[in-house]
């Protein structure tokens, strides 16, 4: 079999340089050799690949076609061995990681920078921002995202659940009593996050029943900490990502309600573009970032 493999890719090397000695001299084996391993491949196949001449090398009819999926089956496996290097050695080289802008300040990072602590041959360039980021356009590895997946060009894994809140302040509850259903919320006031799919259609499960209800109110965000803000200055219900509104909610802040109604909420996922084969150091911080969420929940 490997004797097989060296005649198709002297073949393909040949005509590649244009020549028997140009490619003598860009792959350093003799021209002999790779002529005699052209001459075994056309004696086995029985057909003719290339015209020889002495100012000028092309390829038969037969030569072209075999030329086109030989060229693919040597890409794919010269692909496949690279990547098996690159997951057996020690993670290497530069990752470019997106996420949220607030998510990765407060949660993400020491997960991050624990990753790079413990692999020195790699280097992070984490990018946080609230817009969504054209990974391939952006050149960028791996994207975390707190969302459903949506757009099929990109493969996804999921890292962690997220569970998201309503919390008001507790002078606006005051104001307009605790609501035990989420109709209750229809007309009084509450702060919309636009980066949320629906963010003036909240979603809740009552009596086994998914129900929708539509909010409005004074403030619109495109941040979940703004929208935080708000609420703590008591100008709407608000909803929020637990790792924001917990430490607000013990030091007694915000008060969280209709808790035991709120639907099942996004994931935590790393998507990437969509590869044949994926980094063996993007490969690596998925399955950290995974290990990591599995002992440090997001709360």
């Amino acid at each position: 079999m490997s004797q097989d493999l060296a005649r198709i890719r002297a073949f393909v090397q040949v005509f590649d340089a244009g020549g028997f000695s140009a490619a003598a001299r860009q792959h350093g084996r003799s021209k002999a050799l790779l002529s005699k391993y052209v001459t075994d491949l056309e004696d086995y196949l029985g057909v003719r690949l290339m015209n020889r001449t002495t100012r000028k090398l092309s390829l038969t009819e037969a030569g072209e076609a075999y030329y086109r999926e030989a060229g693919q089956v040597l890409a794919q496996l010269d692909e496949l061995d690279a990547t098996i290097s690159d997951q057996t050695a020690e993670p290497r080289g530069l990752v470019r990681v997106s996420a949220p802008r607030n998510f990765g300040e407060t949660t993400l990072a020491p997960a991050i920078f624990e990753f790079v602590a413990r692999n020195p041959m790699v280097s992070i360039d984490l990018r946080l921002e609230d817009r969504f980021v054209d990974l391939v356009e952006e050149g960028i590895d791996v994207a975390l995202r707190i969302s459903t997946l949506s757009d099929s060009s990109l493969i996804a894994r999921r890292i962690s659940e997220m569970k998201h809140v309503i919390c008001a302040s507790p002078a606006l509850i005051s104001r307009v009593g605790r609501p035990v259903a989420g109709e209750q919320l229809r007309g009084v006031p509450c702060v919309l996050d636009t980066n949320m799919p629906s963010h003036n259609s909240w979603r809740f499960v009552e009596d086994g029943t998914a129900l929708s209800v539509h909010v409005s109110g004074p403030v619109r965000v495109n941040s979940p900490v703004a929208a935080m803000q708000a609420a703590l200055a008591g100008l709407g219900f608000a909803v929020l990502p637990t790792y924001l509104a917990d430490p607000l909610v013990r030091e007694g802040r915000l008060v969280k309600v209709l808790e035991d109604r709120m639907p099942e909420g996004p994931s935590l996922t790393a998507v990437y573009p969509h590869r044949r084969h994926l980094a063996g150091k993007v490969r690596a911080l998925i399955d950290h970032l995974v290990a990591w969420f599995a002992t440090n929940p997001v709360r």
